[in-house]
């Protein structure tokens, strides 16, 4: 095995471990289904759809279906979290709205993301990932993982065995998803009509809501989660405190790890000393719109 391969699995177990710690803390004090935790079921599910998607891939070196996949995981682990909670404890409004807020998210992303590769016709990122089985295996091992870590608060909620009714909680955390939501659905439908348009072909979008934040739509997804993490704060007990890490784990995905930092890079390279680039960066926060 080269050192690559090995290095590899070691990330791989220690993703996997990191999954299974979520999936013990966030049980406590929640529903069961066969004496099983039903939320670290869904943890468990999470991963599983990862890995059995993952297999195709990696034989027809395809990754046009990852983005799809995650979105699809979020809709049907959470569909199975309502259905095997019941068991145990009865529905109550607040799962419901969390459920719904989570399926219409995903659904919405989902379908958007898929249209765009098949327009594009490829992701370059994975170009130098797919043919290597065990890099190829750890970006769905993580998607697994970023899955868990971003619907914590929503599956953690759903599976509790601890039912209160909707309150103010719910209210705000409500309001605070529906800004979220309208500004990634907006900020994405305007850069897609940016896009294409030939006319803007080789130019950076500034208009609409891209011209307040260079980045809205992730604004919009950090918010968003932030809601879903409000609704859930009145049930929480424990160690169930630990899905909390949700809003937190996309705040610091999308500003440190793996979208701003990329997009950035990739447009300073590509319009990096034009002057009405380097003005646009200037007077355009990064992303706390400008109001």
């Amino acid at each position: 095995m080269k050192k690559t391969d090995i290095t590899s699995f070691v990330i791989f177990l220690a993703i996997v471990i990191i999954g299974f710690l979520v999936a013990l803390a966030g049980s406590q004090n929640g529903a069961t289904l066969g004496g099983a935790p039903v939320f670290a079921i869904a943890v468990g599910l999470a991963f599983l759809i990862q890995w059995l998607v993952f297999i195709p891939s990696y034989i027809f070196q395809t990754e046009k279906f990852f983005d799809l996949t995650g979105s699809l995981t979020y809709i049907t682990v959470t569909g199975l979290a309502v259905c095997y909670s019941r068991y145990s404890v009865p529905l109550d409004a607040r799962s419901i709205l969390l459920a719904a807020l989570v399926m219409v998210w995903a659904l919405r992303l989902g379908s958007f993301l898929f249209s765009r590769i098949q327009k594009a016709g490829k992701d370059d990122r994975f170009d130098e990932l797919k043919p290597s089985f065990f890099r190829f295996l750890n970006v769905w091992t993580i998607q697994g993982l970023w899955v868990t870590f971003t619907a914590a608060a929503a599956w953690v909620a759903i599976a509790n065995t601890t039912r209160r009714e909707l309150d103010i909680f719910a209210v705000v955390g409500l309001l605070v998803w529906l800004l979220g939501f309208a500004f990634e659905v907006i900020a994405d439908s305007q850069k897609s009509r940016f896009n294409a348009d030939p006319s803007n072909k080789g130019k950076f979008i500034r208009t609409g809501l891209w011209s307040r934040s260079r980045h809205p739509n992730y604004f919009g997804e950090i918010v968003l989660w932030l809601g879903v993490a409000i609704i859930a704060i009145p049930v929480l007990q424990g160690w169930q405190w630990v899905a909390m890490i949700s809003p937190l784990f996309v705040a610091i995905l999308l500003t440190r790890i793996s979208g701003i930092p990329l997009l950035e890079k990739k447009s300073d390279t590509k319009w990096g000393g034009q002057a009405d680039y380097e003005e646009y960066k200037k007077n355009t926060p990064v992303l706390v719109p400008r109001l």
